[in-house]
Formats: C-alpha cells, structure tokens, sequence
C-alpha cells in the first residue's frame, strides 16, 4: 500500500491568526488554488483509488478538489479531524495568551485544556484510525488522506512506531505531502512535506 499523507490548503483562520483545531474554516482563494495545484500533481503521478478525509471545511474542501482529478471513491472519516483544542477553537491567539497561558514547561500529555483533549487522547485517536484504515482499506494500493498538522503529526509516528516520548516533529505546510509506502513488511518513505507542486518544478513522482 502506498500512502499520500496531504494537509488541507491555507483556510481563513490562517489570515485571522485565531487558533483553528476543531473551529471549521474553509479554504481561502488561495487555499483552493494550493489545493488545486495538489490535485494536478497527484493525478499526474499517482493512481489513487480512494481519499480519505476529515469532515472540517478546510480538509473536506482539498480532498473534494483532489476528486475532481481523480476521480474515486471520498470517504470522510471523523476522527481525522485535528486536535480537539475545546475553548481555544475560534479564539485570537493574543486573547488566548491572556486567558488560558500555557503553564510552564507546557501542559502534560495527559492534561486536556478545557472542553478539549490530552495529546496521550489525540494519540490514541490516531492509533484508532490507522488500525480502521488498515483493516477496511488495506486491500487498496493507493490511498490519499487529507487531514491537518496536528492529525499528520501523530499519525506520521503512528505509521513510524514512534511512542509519544520518541516522537518526531514533523512540519506539514499548506497542502503539504507525504508519501510512505508499505512493502514485504518495511516503510518506505518517499518524501516529506513536498510542495513540489506549488512551484514550477515537480517531485516525489513515484507511480510504482
């Protein structure tokens, strides 16, 4: 199985510098253009035979363009949605500076901020979906999910076996792309946060 690991195109709460996580923005013009580039570049190099996505505007919005180039089966899975950041969805970071600072040395992985949840719960949730993804798409050779930062940052140490405490960060830009494929038991990673396709060149073409 091959796997393209896409985040959304840049939404409207980019410009506003609000916190976003579960606030659901959609595409900005430029957001839907990013998305529309994307599109072009995987129908060009890949064969993708479903997209999986989480159902917030900014997600759903550059998975449904990627359809239009290549047409198969959208699916939107909940709990790809991005990390649950309950009060904080929605909030200018100024005022949330104010309001809910983060304690020093950072909040405990087992600690949700008000109304939201843990990183051990947003974890567990990516662990849940894989394991989903697997048992009823593993049959596919090419699968696309468009998801966010956050739901790519764990689910890329998910894939990896990376536990919380070994974690790597990864930086996922607007319609940023992974590409990790699964063979005779071993990852194989093509590339990370390629935009490739938001310039005039081209990379991490693999069709294989």
């Amino acid at each position: 199985m091959k796997l393209l690991l896409i985040r959304h195109g840049q939404s409207q709460a980019d410009l506003l510098e609000v916190h976003e996580g579960r606030a659901d923005f959609p595409l900005t013009e430029l957001g839907i253009e990013q998305a529309t580039k994307l599109a072009n570049h995987i129908a060009a190099h890949y064969k993708i035979e479903a997209i999986i996505t989480s159902p917030l505007q900014r997600a759903y919005q550059t998975a449904d363009i990627i359809r239009e180039y290549c047409p198969c089966e959208l699916i939107t899975v909940e709990h790809l949605m991005e990390y649950n950041n309950g009060v904080l969805a929605g909030m200018s970071r100024k005022e949330a500076l104010i309001k809910y600072p983060l304690p020093e040395g950072g909040r405990p992985m087992h600690i949700a901020i008000e109304g939201g949840e843990s990183q051990l719960q947003f974890r567990y949730r990516m662990e849940y979906v894989w394991q989903s993804i697997l048992h009823n798409y593993g049959h596919l050779q090419q699968i696309a999910i468009v998801a966010h930062g956050g739901t790519l940052q764990h689910l890329l140490n998910v894939l990896l076996g990376k536990t919380l405490e070994q974690q790597c960060f990864f930086d996922t830009g607007d319609t940023g792309l992974h590409v990790i494929e699964l063979r005779d038991g071993k990852k194989y990673v093509s590339c990370l946060n390629s935009q490739a396709h938001l310039t005039s060149f081209s990379g991490c073409s693999n069709t294989r």
